[in-house]
């Protein structure tokens, strides 16, 4: 069973950590057959914390599962702490493979998607 993991910061603001439960169910919807579900995590402030996230997607049967960094830039968090953190999951889960994919400032496609957000700004010209 296929997991999607989609990782955000975490924030005191509960409506931001919000945001990010609501984004990982429209990804629910979008995945199809490629996993089986789509859970999130957070790197700190709020919960469900990277580790206890994996746990989770173990608990739900998940034999791989694919971390997703929401972040923009290859910070510290991005190179370091996200990586030590699903390692502590790993350790705790170690029948199951995690596989930690491009942060996403990384993707090409974020450009296009930044232009056509001005353009949708500027009312769709």
């Amino acid at each position: 069973m296929k997991a999607l993991l989609l990782v955000a910061h975490g924030s005191r603001k509960e409506s931001s950590n919000q945001e990010v439960a609501q984004l990982s169910s429209q990804m629910q919807r979008l995945v199809n057959e490629k996993f089986d579900f789509v859970k999130h995590g957070f790197l700190e402030l709020a919960e469900p914390s990277i580790p206890d996230a994996i746990d989770n997607c173990c608990q739900q049967g998940a034999t791989h599962i694919t971390v997703v960094p929401y972040f923009l830039s290859a910070g510290r968090h991005v190179t370091e702490d996200i990586p030590e953190e699903v390692e502590i999951g790993q350790k705790n889960n170690p029948n199951v493979e995690i596989t930690v994919s491009s942060y996403l400032g990384a993707q090409d496609e974020i450009a296009a998607l930044l232009v056509e957000a001005a353009v949708y700004a500027q009312g769709g010209r």
